[in-house]
């Protein structure tokens, strides 16, 4: 048995043993995040924001406010909890595709990520002759020109936190220019309110007791609003106004029984593939089978360690990369039965079956690869998320089956070759 057939052997099972470690939980902790599921899996909800044009001029909206209005949303549901594994997408000139698998308060999400979040303090003024309050921009003078007094002057470091009478406020600092007017704003409106408006919504009015220069608190809140509001003012106010054009709520019962019915499937299918290989290829066909076991249990390290969104089709594109790994091996040991009938010993016919299939082997991946990045490519462009997981599974699926068939399969079948039971043709491939 060469010294080379060993390190790899040692590195075959080191990385099987990884892999176990990865994918299987020990007690109740397992590593990683787990291949988390996609919504038609898990449930969650399947959002659609367009630009809502009665709110803003058609003009206004540019590549680069789209750009801006999909990163401030990329960073709310960062910081929104509960909810994993995003999607977030552009389609077209003026629309914006939202996935959340796993969401629970949908309606709660949706207001964290759709309000424009547009802050501005004002003065009040008095009252109309209805008896409603009349409150003014709050403004001050920089550098001799008259600024409002605006969220777009806020440092993105707001914190909801408890105030003295244990109520939720939210802390806000301004930068230097917000500063320079929360000042004199504040000076002249000692022992008045000021108005602190959220989207044209009064949510506190606060009595000015002392002049302020750099920081304030917003009162008022519940705990929900504040944290929500924490995330709207540190992503900052949405570049154009939106609205939801499309809204799926997608049960998560129907991707439970999905998940047991394609495990149920895979398995069956499995063992009678499995069958197969060992009645048709004998030795080889348990070295195959073997190769198979781990071939799978490294493509599942991957889409934990990834970690690969899998959907319902991406289950179908791991399915699929597995028939490829198969064939593969196939391919593999009739080129080694066609060399053993030819008179070759068996270390030749390995060698040789080996190195004729390679070509072929390489050819057919190759080209399912560049099919991949295809479906992948349209699949994120049209945000069509069950092309993207079929993509995504069957993409890392081909490139591990190469791994498999020409790494895995030929160092088995090299230290097969020098066990005395192998040493029959029919015993090793089933060559009579």
């Amino acid at each position: 048995m060469h010294r080379r057939n060993l390190i790899y052997l040692g590195t075959i099972l080191a990385l099987f043993a990884f892999g176990l470690w990865v994918i299987l939980p020990w007690g109740d902790e397992k590593l990683g995040r787990g291949p988390s599921l996609g919504l038609d899996l898990e449930g969650g909800t399947h959002l659609i924001y367009q630009v809502d044009y009665e709110k803003i001029d058609i003009l206004e909206v540019t590549e680069n406010n789209m750009e801006g209005v999909k990163k401030k949303i990329e960073r709310r549901i960062e910081n929104y909890p509960g909810i994993t594994e995003p999607t977030i997408q552009r389609q077209g000139k003026d629309r914006i595709l939202v996935q959340l698998p796993g969401i629970k308060d949908i309606d709660e999400a949706i207001r964290v990520i759709g309000k424009t979040a547009q802050l501005d303090f004002r003065e009040r003024k008095g009252m109309d002759e209805e008896g409603n309050e009349v409150w003014v921009p709050a403004k001050g003078i920089v550098d001799g020109e008259e600024v409002e007094l605006t969220g777009a002057l806020l440092k993105p470091e707001c914190i909801a936190d408890l105030g003295s009478n244990n109520q939720p406020i939210v802390r806000f600092s301004w930068n230097k220019e917000g500063a320079e007017i929360f000042e004199q704003v504040t000076k002249r409106n000692i022992g008045k309110p000021l108005g602190i408006f959220l989207d044209d919504e009064r949510i506190s009015a606060p009595t000015v007791r002392s002049v302020i220069k750099r920081e304030g608190i917003i009162e008022g809140l519940t705990w929900k609003e504040a944290k929500n509001l924490q995330i709207q003012l540190n992503s900052g106010a949405l570049d154009v106004p939106l609205k939801i054009i499309e809204q799926q709520d997608i049960d998560p019962t129907l991707g439970s029984d999905d998940i047991h019915k394609s495990m149920i499937a895979g398995i069956v299918g499995a063992i009678l593939l499995c069958l197969f290989l060992i009645l048709y290829y004998r030795a080889s066909g348990v070295v195959a089978c073997l190769a198979l076991a781990i071939y799978a249990v490294l493509v599942l390290t991957i889409y934990k360690l990834v970690p690969v969104t899998l959907t319902l089709s991406g289950i179908a594109g791991f399915i699929i990369s597995v028939g490829m790994a198969v064939d593969g091996n196939v391919l593999i040991f009739e080129r080694m039965k066609e060399e053993l009938r030819g008179g070759r010993t068996s270390g030749a016919a390995l060698e040789a079956g080996f190195n004729r299939a390679w070509s072929a082997i390489r050819d057919s991946q190759v080209t399912t690869i560049i099919v991949c990045l295809i479906l992948w490519w349209v699949g994120n462009s049209f945000g069509a998320f069950q092309i993207v997981g079929f993509a995504q599974t069957l993409l890392v699926g081909v490139i591990m089956s190469l791994f498999s068939a020409m790494f895995v399969s030929r160092t088995f079948m090299r230290l097969l070759v020098g066990v005395r039971l192998a040493q029959s043709k029919f015993r090793l491939s089933g060559v009579k």
